[in-house]
């Protein structure tokens, strides 16, 4: 039974969610059985779509609205050649949010906003906060350094108020979440709620094999390592021995492992080589990569596969928050909602006890 609403922000308003709180859209974790799974739970699942066609997309959106009726979201790379596709299919789906984890351009947020879809892109810093604000988006989640995945430099908690007091929408507070205490402490931020990643993959309804979500649960606090040698970017993974070889790994066996996965992301996708090019070439416009980095670019969907669906970590890598030394079952998403939410609002009334 999902516990009533007790929290009520500007996220809750704008969404039409129970609860402040988003499952972020993490590549091959968060699928139509995690996202209804949440939004069951009266939080704000968000599908990822990065790693589908457009027609798995479509199907993902069809079985979430299968399973449920309730408010949910999708993240769409802006930089994809058939981004306005995905857009129009959000449309028809009667999607309530989406979340972008590059700017979206302007024409993409315009059109969203015009068939009453919520623009949140997710920023890592205050200067890209600034820029999508101004473009009309209508709030931003901001990830610390502590959170898994691509990641910054700059700590959650240095981050989040700089943001804050910069930009006059709302803001999500992400990386190093997974409690009521957080939530609690980033209203006190100033933030209209939280983004959880590895919090919501180490959940019962996460379809991440069984074997892979208890090894999560076996590392501590310096258990993730952040490297650029997945794909030329910040990444923060769980520090397996696969992660350790790729960073002793030479240039020459990088680079042949690098095309056999780059052909095989591309075949994934189903797209032709021109049409793949042209996508590679838009994504290094918009996230200003070298061509270094663009050449192992499609490293990271396809090692991601290999540990968090095939469950295979001797080829394969695990995104990991730092949070992940905090976690320590694997609950329902009902179960952790109905705990975050009940105990931010113990946390919440006990600050305000201090109040004279």
């Amino acid at each position: 039974m999902t516990t009533p609403p007790l929290l009520s922000t500007a996220l809750t308003t704008l969404t039409g969610v129970d609860h402040p709180i988003v499952q972020t859209g993490m590549g091959w974790v968060a699928g139509a059985r995690l996202v209804s799974a949440t939004a069951e739970a009266g939080a704000l699942g968000i599908l990822a779509s990065a790693t589908m066609t457009l027609e798995e997309l479509e199907r993902q959106l069809i079985e979430v609205r299968e399973r449920t009726d309730r408010p949910f979201g999708v993240n769409l790379r802006a930089d994809a050649g058939d981004a306005a596709d995905r857009v129009e299919l959000l449309i028809r789906h009667g999607v309530a949010v989406a979340s972008f984890a590059l700017a979206p351009r302007r024409e993409l947020i315009d059109r969203l906003k015009e068939n009453g879809i919520v623009v949140i892109p997710s920023i890592g810093a205050v200067r890209h906060a600034e820029k999508v604000a101004a473009w009309g988006v209508d709030a931003v989640m901001v990830q610390g350094g502590e959170g898994g995945g691509h990641t910054g430099s700059v700590p959650t908690s240095i981050l989040l108020p700089s943001v804050v007091s910069a930009v006059d929408i709302p803001v999500i507070a992400a990386g190093g979440f997974h409690d009521g205490r957080g939530l609690a402490a980033a209203l006190a931020y100033g933030a209209v709620g939280i983004g959880m990643g590895t919090r919501f993959l180490l959940t019962s309804d996460s379809a991440v094999p069984e074997a892979i979500k208890q090894r999560y649960l076996g590392f501590g606090l310096d258990g993730t390592v952040v490297t650029t040698r997945a794909d030329g970017m910040p990444h923060r993974l769980l520090r397996t021995e696969f992660v350790e070889g790729l960073e002793r790994r030479g240039g020459p066996s990088r680079m042949l492992a690098t095309l056999r996965r780059t052909s095989e992301f591309r075949r994934m996708s189903g797209l032709s080589w021109p049409a793949f090019v042209k996508d590679g070439l838009a994504m290094k416009k918009a996230s200003g990569r070298s061509w270094a980095q663009m050449s192992l670019a499609a490293n990271t969907p396809m090692l991601l596969k290999a540990g968090l669906v095939d469950g295979d970590t001797d080829a394969g890598m695990l995104a990991a928050g730092v949070v992940v030394g905090m976690i320590d079952d694997l609950p329902s998403c009902d179960e952790l909602v109905t705990r975050i939410v009940r105990d931010a609002a113990v946390h919440l009334r006990a600050a305000s006890a201090a109040l004279l």
